[in-house]
């Protein structure tokens, strides 16, 4: 892999590694923000609500973080299982290897004198690496810290779920509710905004999509909140 191509995958993986910690942030707002909204939808008083987004907030990061945990280890022990089995076959079975890898690149559009030659030259400097990249694209050095992945979902969540957990607790009551709607689509347009920036499409589209969604967990918790008290049910 040239220099060129090596720095081109790490800015990939960087962009990815923002965009996953802008949606992290994106679930916090949410996740947190529907739960204390339906909370203060039910009751006035300040306890509950604290109580509420407390528990959302924690469990949400832990939830997010063993679940990026799982993922990413489940990823990784399947590039271990591919790199243990592509290096056993590069051992005993090369010339099969070497046909194959020709028989990518012709598969590519390349004549098979030139394929043959492109495949030749790569075993001879980094045959393992050549096969991952063509038949798993796989890159040994972009496989992902399952404990890295972890920690940064978790925190995005955490961080995200400061602003409704803010802006429900500051303003007086008579205006908690407008305040915490207004923090959180502003927020939320924020994180849609960015998502589509690190993802490399246009924005509106996807912003107006997580405005939509995000104002529609409020309103329907909110909704849902307020008839329980009404009811006495709380």
């Amino acid at each position: 892999m040239t220099s060129e191509t090596s720095a081109a995958s790490a800015s990939a993986i960087r962009l990815n590694r923002l965009r996953a910690g802008v949606l992290g942030a994106n679930d916090g707002i949410v996740s947190v923000a529907a739960v204390v909204v339906g909370v203060a939808g039910a009751t006035p008083q300040i306890a509950p609500i604290i109580a509420a987004g407390v528990a959302a907030v924690v469990g949400g990061a832990i939830s997010m973080a063993l679940g990026e945990y799982v993922s990413v280890s489940s990823g990784r022990d399947s590039t271990a299982a591919a790199i243990v089995r592509e290096r056993r076959d590069l051992a005993e079975q090369p010339d099969e290897e070497l046909r194959e890898l020709t028989a990518y690149y012709e598969s590519r559009g390349v004549s098979a004198d030139t394929a043959e030659r492109i495949a030749t030259e790569l075993t001879e400097a980094d045959a393992l690496t050549a096969h991952l990249q063509s038949e798993f694209n796989i890159d040994q050095r972009d496989v992902a810290s399952p404990w890295h992945a972890a920690w940064v979902s978790g925190l995005a969540f955490t961080l995200g779920a400061l602003l409704p957990m803010i802006a429900i607790l500051l303003p007086p009551e008579s205006i908690r509710i407008p305040v915490t709607f207004v923090a959180v689509l502003v927020g939320l347009g924020l994180t849609g905004a960015l998502g589509a920036r690190f993802g490399g499409s246009p924005m509106l589209r996807p912003t107006l999509r997580v405005l939509l969604g995000g104002a529609l967990a409020l309103g329907i918790t909110f909704g849902i909140g307020t008839l329980l008290g009404a009811s006495g049910a709380v």
